[in-house]
């Protein structure tokens, strides 16, 4: 399924997401009107290690980052596992792989680095390696 976050496409998978595509996207509209910090929305998690990352990425709030280590001490992982995993997110923004971040930089997003520093500038987190 196809959604726009401000003004960018990206694609998820809505298979994952127990919810009808309107309301996802009225979800993602009240997102990014500041409305809404955290998702209502059941979302099948995957049986395998990106389950396992997507899971711990749903647990951070809004406002908040991880680093790739953090998640990778939680999960009794590598960091690159836990980049790899974020990868695959098949529901990026409603599980939010953007609030994973290296220890001082953004590192990589699927969606782009500026998207990504746009997400996390609106939910007022701290970006690591950027003044305040």
């Amino acid at each position: 399924m196809q959604i726009s976050i401000f003004g960018r496409d990206r694609e998820i998978a809505a298979s994952r997401i127990d919810a009808e595509p309107e309301t996802i996207r009225e979800q993602l509209r009240e997102y990014e009107a500041g409305e809404r910090t955290a998702f209502d929305l059941g979302i099948e998690y995957p049986d395998d290690f990106t389950g396992q990352v997507m899971q711990a990425m749903a647990e951070i709030p809004a406002g908040e980052t991880r680093t790739y280590g953090d998640i990778a001490r939680d999960l009794e992982s590598a960091p690159i596992a836990v980049g790899q995993a974020c990868g695959r997110n098949p529901v990026p923004i409603i599980v939010p792989c953007h609030r994973i971040v290296g220890v001082d930089s953004l590192t990589g997003y699927g969606g782009g680095l500026d998207l990504k520093r746009e997400l996390l500038e609106h939910e007022g987190a701290v970006i690591p390696g950027e003044s305040t």
